[in-house]
């Protein structure tokens, strides 16, 4: 948008993996946030999906979620979508998949798949390249990345993983302070890392009543009166990989 190098561009995005926001961006080292929140906004308007952040959503947060955090903002959107036969995300990613196993077969391949693009996972290896490139020459550049909070995030605990600005040498990444998540965003996180670490104590402890309590915690899961037997169909669906239970 603002015709600038990547390198001139800090982007402050804190959270969990796949539940996070954007809340600040500097432009070398400008604070260019309220810019680009407009310029950002001005976007949706004229989106054409037929699922995205209303722009009003932008103003209240005052940040920019990540894109899957329309299934906490636009629930109901994306329950309707599926109830019209569109694929779900996990459809869709199967059948890349899929298609990409039988690419893959050919040992006379020797571009990219198309299908890659499909996955979702567009610019991850330049992310990741660039990442391996600051853990081996130990430039310390800055990256987001997910790593233990070690009093990063003030308002949660030193010892979960959080996905949050690092700067990153040969030692690993080393999370930069930033300000405690607004009551709007903390309340979701922790709900959802209490539902992760539910799901750890039941995993390693083989603890049903910990299973049916991520269930029952995660913001998008079942509610008490069909938790049992929403955890009975997870153990038959599953049965022979959870040997735990």
């Amino acid at each position: 948008m603002f015709h600038v190098e990547p390198e001139q561009v800090q982007i402050e995005q804190v959270g969990l993996n796949h539940l996070n926001w954007v809340r600040r961006i500097t432009i070398g080292g400008d604070d260019a946030t309220e810019a680009v929140l407009k310029q950002y906004i001005e976007h949706l308007k004229h989106d054409q999906d037929d699922i995205h952040f209303p722009p009003f959503l932008i103003e209240l947060l005052h940040a920019i979620p990540s894109g899957y955090l329309e299934y906490f903002y636009l629930e109901s959107q994306i329950l309707a979508r599926q109830d019209s036969g569109v694929p779900t995300r996990a459809e869709v990613v199967m059948d890349v998949e899929r298609r990409l196993m039988e690419r893959y077969a050919d040992p006379h391949l020797c571009e990219k798949p198309a299908e890659l693009m499909e996955r979702g996972g567009a610019y991850y290896s330049t992310a990741a390249a660039a990442l391996i490139e600051s853990l081996w020459t130990d430039d310390g550049a800055v990256h987001v990345v997910n790593t233990r909070n070690n009093g990063a995030i003030p308002n949660l605990p030193d010892d979960v993983v959080v996905e949050t600005p690092c700067r990153v040498g040969k030692g690993g990444a080393t999370p930069l302070a930033v300000d405690p998540l607004a009551a709007s965003m903390h309340g979701l996180v922790a709900q959802v890392k209490a539902y992760e670490l539910l799901t750890i104590q039941a995993a390693t402890t083989g603890d049903e009543q910990a299973a049916m309590l991520a269930l029952l915690n995660n913001p998008l899961g079942p509610d008490a009166a069909h938790v049992e037997a929403v955890w009975d169909d997870i153990k038959r669906t599953n049965a022979g990989m959870l040997p735990q239970f």
